[in-house]
């Protein structure tokens, strides 16, 4: 990466470290999280360089086939992490998932303008809020939700988590093959599509605690 996306990096981080004191506990987590997301893009973004150059450049085959690995594994770490050490609250897991994936997808978007300024647009932003925006929240959301099934089932926790991760792996790798192919605005619904019904879902299964807590509210 350039000078201008350690620059961005050094912005967002910096901003959003100093608001984390203010804030309340649940907040001040998901804040946290979304850092963790930015500085995971910064990680795995100076990876994907190197496997790029030793790919000789080939970018339609490092970002169809070697990047949605090593994204969705350094996104899925630290929500493994937080389900197996701290806690494995559906509500937590989802939330701190999601956080990842906005940070990740924040710096990405940064990093992907500051290389092609002069080419981007609004449909450009646009493209990238709806498309690879939620495509990073969608993935590990996903992954987080997942988890708080399979870690209360000791028999499923491995095989379970495994096929989270594959299965965002590949939602990953269809978004990032057809946003590069004659077919980019189903690449761009995609995202759009998939979205609705997963927060549906989620709300539907939110514990009944958190529910009666909301309405008491």
């Amino acid at each position: 990466m350039d000078n201008l996306s350690y620059i961005a990096f050094i912005c967002l981080t910096v901003s959003f470290g100093f608001m984390l004191p203010l804030m309340e506990k649940k907040t001040r987590r998901i804040m946290s999280f979304m850092l963790v997301g930015i500085f995971s893009c910064l990680f795995i973004s100076e990876l994907n360089g190197i496997l790029l150059r030793h790919f000789n450049n080939d970018t339609f085959f490092v970002t169809t086939t070697i990047t949605p690995i090593t994204e969705e594994i350094i996104k899925m770490l630290p929500i493994l992490y937080y389900a197996i050490v701290i806690s494995d609250d559906r509500n937590e897991l989802t939330t701190n998932a999601y956080a990842v994936g906005v940070g990740f997808a924040v710096l990405e978007n940064i990093v992907i303008l500051t290389q092609n300024i002069e080419n981007v647009t609004i449909l450009w932003a646009l493209a990238r809020g709806f498309g690879a925006g939620l495509v990073h929240g969608i993935c590990t959301v996903s992954v987080g939700f997942g988890i708080s099934y399979v870690k209360k089932r000791r028999k499923l926790f491995y095989c379970g988590t495994f096929s989270l991760l594959f299965t965002s792996i590949i939602y990953h790798a269809i978004f990032n093959t057809l946003v590069q192919s004659k077919y980019q605005y189903l690449g761009i619904l995609l995202p759009i599509v998939t979205y609705v019904p997963i927060v549906l879902l989620m709300r539907n299964r939110m514990p009944k605690r958190i529910t009666a807590k909301t309405e008491k509210e």
